[in-house]
């Protein structure tokens, strides 16, 4: 394997980086700055570049030069994104926005290297198939925070089963995309998945819709027609809002459940079969039963497995990375040139509440995107109702130690640059906070760090890091 080699002039960065990288299998070599690189590598013979953007002496941009044909990856602030796009039009193969998250640094490398070993004249069939879990489930669901994986767990557990599945969670936050993946990864794959919204059917017609109906049962019935059920037969039915399901339809669908058949609307014979069922609701179907509005006996049959997806607002820095990703996609279906967040519209997405969950972030930056004049989609074409954006800190949970943002200007750093070479960069943080929060408060600690109160208090919760006691506790 060739190496890659790092080249980035802040000690603490790069050894973190090295390391990350090393534990992945990857051979490593470092640099300090453009100099250093040239005199002691041969850049042909590396697999990757990745440089920071500001380094001393010459710019990171300067090894897409000298590269030799070698991929170069440039790092660099979402203060400098505008730095960023003129690398990529200089023939840099990515940009990387820091700070990262150690998932995101891997994929990228991945993918940059297996393109780049792949070359023009290799077919998809020929690339290697990608090796080791992903917190990904079928490349749709997008997730890292502890909630997300945990969903993952459960959805490869039972989605081999033939299990009923209840999906809990509110409106836009992505149910049917559950159910996709557990039929995706079921034995019942190469049948159909039938996909019904009972909120959409009148409830006149959705006994017939599910159930199918035989000539004369009603007026206008003037064939026999299949349901929805018989459709799924040897495959999966998704109920969504099934919270909204009349109490007629639920007693057939109760029979399904129990006896594995349907009786059509106005037919005397039953007849067999084989559907696994998901549904999914946004209400709280144990309290509608309690109150006599849906049928006690069916929650109890659907909620065997009960899959909770969190809210938006409750992922953390997940809602970060959605957003670039429907961004891509969106640019994508738009036909239009690659887009940036402004580090204003990067705030302002992490902070905002999101009641409509990832449906209405999805609709807001594809308004933002068609509104957008210079590629840039800054906070105010959003149209969202978040005003707290004047700090341009970072919002993805990560600290930003980008020398933009002096960590050492006014306060001692907790460690000598020989101790920094064995810091981590989750290390570095829990040492310097731990260190200062006697003597400085929330907010300074924030800036300090170069993140918002709200990344300060996330990354406490995430290290078990304490909030420092008040005067009277101390006492």
């Amino acid at each position: 394997m060739q190496p890659i080699l790092i080249v980035e002039d802040e000690p603490i960065i790069r050894s973190a980086l090295q390391r990350l990288l090393e534990r992945n299998g990857y051979l490593v070599r470092v640099a300090g700055s453009v100099q250093e690189a040239l005199d002691n590598n041969d850049l042909s013979a590396l697999s990757l570049i990745i440089s920071d953007l500001r380094l001393p002496g010459e710019p990171g941009t300067d090894m897409i030069k000298h590269a030799q044909g070698t991929p170069v990856l440039i790092m660099t602030s979402y203060a400098s994104l505008r730095s960023a796009v003129d690398s990529m039009k200089m023939g840099a193969v990515d940009y990387i926005a820091k700070p990262f998250d150690h998932d995101e640094m891997l994929q990228a490398v991945k993918r940059i290297i297996n393109d780049h070993q792949k070359g023009p004249e290799t077919s998809p069939q020929q690339a290697a198939p990608e090796q080791g879990p992903s917190p990904r489930t079928g490349n749709e669901i997008i997730g890292k925070c502890p909630p997300m994986l945990e969903l993952f767990k459960r959805i490869s557990k039972v989605a081999p089963t033939d299990t009923t599945v209840l999906i809990l969670g509110e409106s836009g936050t992505g149910k049917e995309l559950v159910a996709r993946a557990l039929h995706r990864e079921s034995l019942r794959t190469s049948a159909p998945l039938i996909s019904v919204n009972c909120a959409a059917i009148p409830e006149t017609l959705i006994e017939s819709e599910l159930f199918g109906h035989e000539k004369g049962a009603f007026t206008g019935a003037t064939s026999a027609r299949n349901g929805l059920v018989e459709a799924a037969d040897g495959g999966t039915l998704f109920l969504d809002e099934i919270g909204e399901l009349p109490l007629e339809a639920q007693a057939r669908l109760l029979r399904v459940l129990q006896e594995g058949e349907i009786r059509r609307v106005g037919s005397v014979h039953s007849q067999k079969v084989d559907v696994r069922l998901i549904a999914a609701t946004h209400r709280d179907l144990k309290g509608l039963a309690q109150r006599g509005e849906f049928r006690e006996d069916l929650y109890y049959r659907l909620n065997v497995m009960q899959l909770k997806l969190p809210a938006l607002r409750d992922r953390g820095s997940d809602v970060i990375e959605i957003a670039e990703k429907l961004l891509q996609r969106t640019c994508n279906k738009l036909g239009k040139d690659k887009h940036l967040f402004s580090p204003q519209s990067l705030q302002a997405i992490a902070g905002y509440h999101w009641p409509g969950n990832v449906r209405e972030l999805e609709n807001a930056v594809e308004r933002a995107v068609i509104l957008a004049e210079n590629g840039i989609i800054s906070h105010d074409l959003l149209d969202i109702d978040y005003e707290d954006v004047s700090d341009n800190s970072s919002v993805t949970g990560i600290t930003n130690f980008d020398r933009e943002i002096p960590l050492g200007s006014e306060v001692a750093a907790p460690q000598t640059a020989e101790n920094h070479e064995e810091l981590s960069l989750e290390d570095y943080f829990q040492h310097f906070v731990l260190e200062h929060q006697e003597s400085m408060t929330e907010t300074e600690l924030a800036q300090k760090l170069g993140i918002s109160r709200k990344c300060l208090w996330e990354r406490r919760q995430r290290l078990g890091i304490p909030r420092k006691k008040s005067s009277s506790q101390s006492a």
